[in-house]
């Protein structure tokens, strides 16, 4: 039997009754454009989550208090009190892969001018957090090494901040706001950022030079965090070997003492965070999946009705000629072309709702193009695994009854 006849007698019985073909392949549609959105938009979450690390600085390692042990006994990392000034000062003189160095230490509290008050968080750093965060000023002018060293009681503000404690529009440059009741002087506002991809405002915070919150708010000697940068990306791996040799020195570790730090790259965290976002996207298109079987279970339904209502024309067809496997092969071709069409119509469906989706929450449309093959082979081979059954029935009936059914 020619291929293209067998196509055009298949698609001719199905335009028969097309309400029933169209509801049968509704289940294959919901599948296919199911999958095909859960991982481009999976994907697209993602991609998004790697360009916003990127975007402030791909380079960038973070070095933390590790686990510390007194008499024993694990102190796990909330008290740790592992890093210092000295840290800091050795890994800017020693350091030859890093291209810049800051301390942090942060306080949450409360914000007043005037009137007006807000909740918000104090950043303490040094004058190298602008350049490793790629912070830019909208306007006014960074605190100098000099305001750092003197700890000077000054502040660059957000503009969310700006927002709720200036409402008149009015800058707030040169003015005085209090944190906890201390007063810090406003000598420059950040540009807009926006949200980050947990929802945070990163426009909501105020940065200060670290010795200040250091002896003003926290009353503390030691460094929460020290963020460093490699001078380029590729020298990351040689940046965080350094680190871990200087600070070893500065801590008078011995080669077998454990380290009482945690040196992380955004690297690292890239890796980590698309891990996450890759098995949850699994998981979806596994779950969406679901309906593809329901959907196979719907064509083998409809093709066993099929076989049943179509018995004398079975039997007229073998009584003319007609192999059974050429009547395998055609109801056989019936299931795959309803499987088909439904794909078509589901990647079609899926491509435009993650399109939707993306362009509503702002991220890049990522299309999988492993998703979209793998979709259509997955519909021949459900049309097959479905429609082989019923087929293979109808090539078993005898012409002589199958004439005689009523």
């Amino acid at each position: 039997m020619n291929i293209l006849n067998l196509i055009s007698i298949s698609y001719r019985a199905l335009m028969r009754n097309k309400t029933r073909a169209l509801l049968t392949m509704l289940g294959i549609v919901i599948g296919i454009a199911s999958v095909i959105t859960m991982v481009s938009v999976g994907q697209s979450s993602s991609s998004n989550i790697r360009n916003e690390i990127s975007s402030t600085g791909s380079n960038m390692i973070f070095i933390s208090p590790g686990n510390m042990e007194s008499g024993g006994v694990n102190m796990g990392f909330a008290d740790a009190k592992s890093l210092t000034k000295e840290d800091v000062s050795a890994l800017k003189e020693k350091a030859a892969y890093l291209d810049g160095v800051s301390a942090a230490v942060s306080s949450s509290g409360q914000l007043v001018n005037g009137s007006n008050n807000w909740p918000s968080t104090l950043q303490g750093i040094d004058v190298d957090y602008f350049k490793i965060r790629k912070l830019e000023l909208a306007e006014g002018t960074q605190f100098s090494e000099q305001d750092v060293e003197n700890s000077k009681k000054i502040c660059i503000v957000g503009k969310t901040v700006v927002k709720n404690l200036f409402p008149d529009g009015s800058s707030p440059i040169g003015k005085t706001i209090r944190y906890n009741k201390i007063p810090f002087k406003i000598v420059g506002v950040l540009e807009e950022k926006g949200q980050n991809q947990m929802g945070q405002d990163q426009d909501d915070v105020v940065y200060a030079p670290y010795t200040t919150v250091q002896k003003r708010i926290l009353a503390i000697t030691h460094v929460q965090t020290i963020y460093a940068s490699a001078i380029t990306e590729e020298q990351t791996d040689q940046a965080v070997a350094e680190i871990s040799k200087i600070l070893k020195a500065t801590h008078k570790l011995k080669p077998t003492d454990p380290e009482d730090y945690t040196v992380r790259t955004q690297a690292e965290m890239l890796t980590m965070i698309s891990s996450v976002t890759s098995m949850l996207t699994m998981l979806l298109a596994a779950v969406a999946s679901i309906s593809l079987i329901v959907g196979g279970i719907g064509i083998m339904n409809i093709m066993y009705v099929t076989v049943t209502e179509r018995t004398k024309e079975i039997g007229l067809r073998m009584s003319i000629g007609a192999h059974n496997r050429h009547i395998l092969l055609q109801f056989l071709s019936e299931s795959i072309i309803l499987s088909l069409i439904g794909g078509i119509i589901g990647v079609l469906l899926g491509l435009l709702a993650s399109y939707i989706i993306s362009s509503v929450l702002a991220w890049p449309w990522v299309i999988d193009e492993f998703s979209i093959v793998g979709s259509f082979l997955v519909c021949a081979l459900t049309g097959i695994f479905f429609g082989w059954y019923p087929a293979k029935k109808a090539a078993a009936l005898d012409p002589i009854n199958a004439l005689r059914y009523e």
